[in-house]
């Protein structure tokens, strides 16, 4: 069982480890802000702890929200990629709550649970998943773990989607790289 594995015990939504290193802005508090609340909750039904912490700046609240719903609402990669590569960066950057958080999503199109807990358990990736999988994921992890991609790992993409879709998945593994490592370093979720 990897490290990530044992960080996210079965049935445990998240796993505790310590408070939120900045003070949320509980919604409805800061008149200035109730536009880009309004916007939040257009595109995500909510103002979750994530944007609560980014609403202490307005600017970053309002460009976070515009890019992660490009990513994750306006773009062509197929829902079911978009989802293990944003479990996958979850794993590989050790944040739980932004799996924990995605598996919902990950379900919803069309992941199987097999598929999931091979990701949870930092499984190789060969045996459950396609070759357009394995590719996505094999992005995934250079872009996550070593940054620069390599010919090799890159090949499959392009050879695979149109330059949209490599731009988009691309920005999804960037974006989500972005998303869990912000999570961590504020322990938001925790």
């Amino acid at each position: 069982m990897s490290d990530f594995a044992r960080s996210l015990p079965e049935g445990e939504e998240h796993a505790p480890r310590g408070e939120v290193r900045v003070r949320p802005v509980a919604p409805g508090t800061r008149p200035e802000l109730a536009s880009i609340e309004a916007g939040i909750v257009a595109e995500r039904g909510r103002v979750s702890l994530l944007y609560q912490v980014l609403l202490n700046s307005a600017p970053l609240a309002e460009g976070w929200e515009k890019l992660l719903t490009a990513v994750r609402n306006r773009s062509a990669v197929p829902g079911d990629l978009r989802e293990l590569i944003i479990l996958r960066v979850a794993v590989c950057n050790r944040a739980p709550y932004e799996f924990a958080a995605h598996v919902p999503h990950a379900r919803e199109a069309g992941v199987s649970e097999e598929k999931i807990e091979a990701l949870r358990a930092g499984a190789d990736v060969s045996a459950a998943f396609d070759a357009r999988e394995r590719a996505v994921l094999a992005l995934a992890d250079a872009m996550t773990c070593n940054v620069q991609v390599d010919d090799a790992t890159m090949a499959p993409i392009t050879a695979q989607f149109d330059p949209r879709t490599v731009v988009e998945i691309v920005a999804t593994v960037a974006a989500y790289n972005m998303v869990s490592r912000f999570l961590e370093a504020l322990r938001i979720g925790h």
